[in-house]
C-alpha cells in the first residue's frame, strides 16, 4: 500500500484505498490528484515526495468525499501547496461537516463525525481553467457526488475518481453510493465511450479499457432500480425498502451504512418518482412509495 506506480514518464499513481494521482510538472515540481483519506495518508505521500526530491505545488481534488480530501490539510500545512476543488465540492472541502450533515439530513451525531465521513478542513479554492497546469484537463463526472470531475493528464492518462466500482466491490457491497442516478448513468455512458492511454479509477484496477466495467456498473444501477420497484409493489415506507434491500443483498446495517446506502436509496426513489415509475401516498402521516 502507498506504492508509487509509474504509468508514463510524467504520470504516476499512488496505490492506496482511493488511488492518488501524481503528475510531474517540471524537474522537481509535481501536483497531486486527490490526497488520500487522512493525515496518515498525507504523511505517507509526503515521504514519497521527499524520497524523490519532489516539490508539491497543488492538489486537484476530484470531489469532496473524505477519502479523497483527507490528506489535504496535512500536505498543505507541510508544503504550502494550493488546493483546488470543483463547484459545490469546494464548499464541502472547506467545511467537511457538510458531508455527514448532507448524508444524515440534519446535524450528524458523533457516530458520524469521524474521518470516514468527515475530513479535516483545508483551504480549498474554486477549480477554474486558469488554475490548471498546462495540459491538465478536467472531465465532468457528475452523479456519484455533486460536481465530481476526473482529470486527463498531458500524456493521456485519465483519472476517473469514483465513477466506477470494481467487480469485486459491486459483488461485496452491491449498492454503491450515488447522489444523482440520472446524472450517474449519463456519466457511465460517457466513460464507456472514452479512450485514453490508461484509465485510473480510484476504486478499481488501472486499465487501458474500462468500457466493460462501465457497462457492469450501468447494469448494477438498473438491477437495483428493478429490485426497489419490486419492493414497492405494495405501498412501502423508506425504512421498509431499506431494510428489505439489506436483507435481499445480505448486507449488514451500521450507522455509516444506514446513511450511505440510505441516501443512495432515497436518490433511487427520487429518480424513479421523477420518471413516473413510482407514486407516493401518505397513510397515518407516513410517506409510502408504490410502483406506478
Amino acid at each position: 500500500m502507498y506504492e508509487l506506480i509509474q504509468v508514463t514518464d510524467r504520470t504516476c499513481y499512488i496505490e492506496s484505498p482511493a488511488k492518488i494521482g501524481l503528475v510531474r510538472l517540471g524537474d522537481s515540481d509535481v501536483c497531486l490528484i486527490d490526497s488520500g483519506n487522512d493525515k496518515d495518508a498525507g504523511r505517507k505521500v509526503r515521504q514519497l515526495l521527499d524520497a524523490n526530491g519532489w516539490h508539491l505545488t497543488a492538489i486537484y481534488n476530484t470531489h469532496s468525499n473524505a477519502d479523497h480530501i483527507g490528506g489535504n490539510r496535512y500536505l498543505q500545512g507541510q508544503t504550502g501547496c494550493r488546493v483546488f476543488a470543483p463547484g459545490v465540492e469546494c464548499a464541502f472541502t472547506r467545511r467537511p461537516i457538510l458531508e455527514p450533515s448532507f448524508l444524515y439530513g440534519g446535524y450528524p451525531c458523533r457516530d458520524l463525525r469521524h474521518k470516514f465521513l468527515m475530513a479535516q478542513e483545508s483551504d480549498a479554492e474554486p477549480l477554474t481553467a486558469d488554475a490548471l497546469p498546462k495540459g491538465l484537463k478536467t472531465i465532468e463526472l457528475p452523479g456519484h457526488f455533486f460536481d465530481m470531475v476526473g482529470y486527463r493528464t498531458p500524456d493521456d492518462v485519465v483519472f476517473l475518481a469514483d465513477c466506477l466500482s470494481s467487480r469485486e466491490t459491486l459483488e461485496k457491497y452491491q449498492v454503491s453510493f450515488v447522489y444523482d442516478v440520472a446524472a450517474y448513468l449519463e456519466t457511465l455512458e460517457t466513460v464507456k465511450g472514452l479512450s485514453a492511454r490508461m484509465f485510473v479509477p480510484a476504486h478499481a484496477p488501472a486499465a487501458e479499457d474500462v468500457s466493460e466495467l462501465a457497462q457492469l456498473n450501468i447494469d448494477k444501477v438498473h438491477e437495483i432500480a428493478e429490485k426497489i420497484l419490486g419492493l414497492c409493489t405494495e405501498p412501502a415506507s423508506f425504512e421498509s425498502v431499506l431494510r428489505r434491500l439489506f436483507a435481499d443483498y445480505g448486507l449488514r446495517m451500521t450507522f455509516e451504512q444506514h446513511v450511505l446506502v440510505g441516501s443512495t436509496v432515497r436518490s433511487y426513489l427520487s429518480w424513479l418518482r421523477d420518471a413516473g415509475r413510482l407514486e407516493v401516498e401518505f397513510e397515518d402521516n407516513v410517506l409510502l412509495w408504490r410502483r406506478a
